[in-house]
């Protein structure tokens, strides 16, 4: 992440003010977020660390829009992302957001680029479908379909497809967790060459710590909360991780 002098302070992108979720299943309500107060910085690249079933998840679905708080605030830019504001939430995971999850969600008729290209042709500010794919070191693949691909290949190229429409936002929900160490990595090099070359600010849920080395701030949550935050001065880039 650029810095432009020893004292200047990134401006917040997204913040979260007393984030709490319950679910209630049948007489039971589990509380999934207890209070939970988080900030993303314009350009830096956020890890967050816990155990499953510790709400990292619901926290990201919460701050992408997918999902609403039980009380609390989420707030883009000078935005207030409210679910009682339907067009401004569409608007927001729309033209602001870009996800990453576990699995690819690929189309399996569609090539690499045609996967891009749904995206591309409803955003406002696209790039082009073959940009955004070489972008993640795929120029050589836009016209294989998924089945051609292998896992991690696939996974970059649904990087591709959150990153096509420029969002502000990139929130990756796990997304070496059904890949091999090796393969991990180069999806993670893709991501953090988007967070670095693009600007967008990141944040990548995780349950491996060999991950947080490779992110400007650490967040560590257990039990609905952030139990621990550490600044992380010694960077490393993915490829330097050793799992």
């Amino acid at each position: 992440m650029s810095d432009s002098g020893p004292s200047s302070i990134p401006e917040i992108t997204l913040q979260g003010q007393g984030l709490t979720k319950v679910y209630h299943t049948g007489s039971v309500d589990v509380h999934a977020l207890r209070g939970v107060d988080l900030e993303l910085r314009e350009g830096e690249l956020v890890v967050l660390l816990g155990p499953s079933g510790s709400g990292k998840s619901t926290l990201l679905n919460i701050l992408g829009g997918l999902d609403s708080p039980s009380s609390g605030e989420v707030t883009f830019r000078d935005m207030r992302i409210s679910a009682d504001d339907e067009s401004t939430l569409t608007r927001y995971r729309r033209d602001h957001v870009g996800f990453v999850f576990q699995f690819y969600n690929l189309i399996p008729s569609l090539t690499a680029r045609e996967n891009v290209s749904l995206v591309t042709e409803i955003a406002n500010r696209a790039m082009d479908p073959a940009e955004a794919l070489a972008l993640v070191g795929l120029a050589e693949r836009l016209d294989h379909f998924p089945a051609q691909l292998s896992g991690g290949e696939q996974q970059r190229v649904a990087i591709a497809r959150a990153i096509a429409k420029r969002p502000d936002i990139l929130l990756c929900d796990e997304p070496t967790g059904a890949l091999d160490s090796q393969t991990g990595i180069l999806v993670l090099e893709a991501i953090e060459r988007v967070n670095q070359e693009m600007g967008t600010t990141t944040a990548v849920i995780t349950h491996n710590s060999v991950i947080g080395e490779m992110a400007d701030r650490v967040l560590h949550f257990a039990d609905g909360h952030v139990a621990d935050y550490q600044e992380n001065s010694l960077r490393k880039g993915a490829h330097e991780l050793s799992w």
